[in-house]
């Protein structure tokens, strides 16, 4: 039995990192940087990276009782951790020192935990703007006034993405297999 527990944790993990690696790749898309005028600094690329990983994660939530509900939840939790422990790792690579980490991946953890309820009511429709919950989070470096044009443009492919995996088998979401549209088509 110990071994089952085993070999089910190490699956769940295999499945959350080829979700992470789905949401890494469509973070890393120049379109982002060039089109939508993100800023490409590290918390640019964090805010990426967050918007996609809850796409996913909403994704899974979504899933309900026989279609794997624990699974799914089972499976948030895991690309949870993954995605914080490599921004861990990220962190650690890039110089900051070992007693700063800890502090620097609290912050971004509530930053994510902030993000998500923002994303989360402006979706369903119980907060503000989706579009003001962008130029909050994903411009909120940004110095000067980002174009409303390029915010919408970002607003359209984020509900377009929420669309698109609500659509998608919870079947391939539970074998890691999750499927981005490119960025043109929710602009």
């Amino acid at each position: 039995m110990p071994f089952r527990k085993f070999f089910q944790r190490r699956r769940r993990e295999q499945i959350a990192h080829d979700l992470y690696v789905s949401v890494i790749n469509q973070a890393r898309l120049p379109h982002f940087y060039v089109r939508f005028a993100v800023p490409d600094t590290l918390d640019g690329r964090f805010d990426l990276i967050v918007l996609h990983a809850f796409l996913v994660m909403r994704r899974l939530r979504q899933i309900k009782g026989e279609e794997g509900a624990a699974d799914a939840r089972e499976l948030a939790q895991a690309l949870f951790d993954l995605m914080f422990a490599d921004m861990d790792q990220n962190l650690r690579e890039m110089g900051v020192g070992d007693m700063s980490v800890g502090k620097r991946v609290k912050q971004m953890a509530r930053a994510f935990y902030g993000r998500v309820a923002a994303y989360d009511d402006s979706l369903d429709g119980k907060g503000g703007s989706l579009t003001e919950a962008l130029r909050r989070n994903l411009y909120g470096t940004v110095d000067g006034e980002v174009d409303a044009a390029v915010v919408e443009a970002v607003a359209g492919y984020f509900a377009a993405q929420a669309a698109c995996l609500a659509g998608q088998p919870a079947e391939a979401l539970l074998a890691g297999r999750v499927e981005f549209q490119a960025p043109e088509g929710g602009a």
